[in-house]
């Protein structure tokens, strides 16, 4: 059998007293392109994959894929002036529902920081680190957690959909 990689041994290893870390669940892939719409009509129309979130910069497939308007994406993930190279222009997105133990999860492992704990422009809360392979892995709260805590906040239906960019019928399906 061969040995873990040194990323998986020191999770392995580390002592988490009472708790474990949290669960992480891949929820999409995600490209980022030159031309959202172009691509959007390609895998929608040759692909028949279908569209259950489009933003305009950000259209998310039911089977997972999603695709992510390049310049604005490398720009939020890396900051301003980053040149790209292979492997900082593929994302891979993962979803958890303690965002903040998993952000004292990753940042207690010898694992390279791309940035930490911070709040999006549509509210999500996110941090982003390298694989082994400097690919892009990001680990994010649900939109639905996103929405809730708007909610909770005291911000209205309308008040979520401006800041969060969600879908109104999106918004009111999730608060229920």
């Amino acid at each position: 059998m061969p040995a873990l990689p040194l990323y998986l041994s020191q999770l392995h290893n580390l002592s988490f007293g009472k708790s474990m870390p949290p669960e992480f669940r891949l929820t999409s892939f995600v490209l980022l392109v030159n031309d959202v719409e172009k691509s959007k009509e390609f895998y929608r129309n040759l692909l028949k994959q279908e569209i259950l979130m489009d933003i305009g910069i950000n259209v998310g497939f039911a089977g997972g894929l999603a695709l992510w308007q390049r310049d604005y994406a490398i720009n939020v993930i890396h900051g301003p002036g980053v040149q790209i190279r292979k492997g900082n222009d593929v994302e891979v997105y993962f979803e958890t529902s303690d965002i903040s133990e998993a952000w004292e999860t990753v940042r207690r492992l010898d694992t390279l920081i791309i940035h930490e704990l911070r709040e999006q422009p549509w509210c999500q809360r996110v941090f982003r680190i390298y694989d082994p392979d400097q690919f892009v892995v990001e680990i994010a709260e649900p939109m639905e957690a996103v929405v809730r805590r708007l909610n909770k906040d005291g911000l209205s239906e309308e008040e979520i959909v401006k800041r969060s960019f969600m879908p109104a019928a999106m918004v009111r399906r999730i608060l229920g």
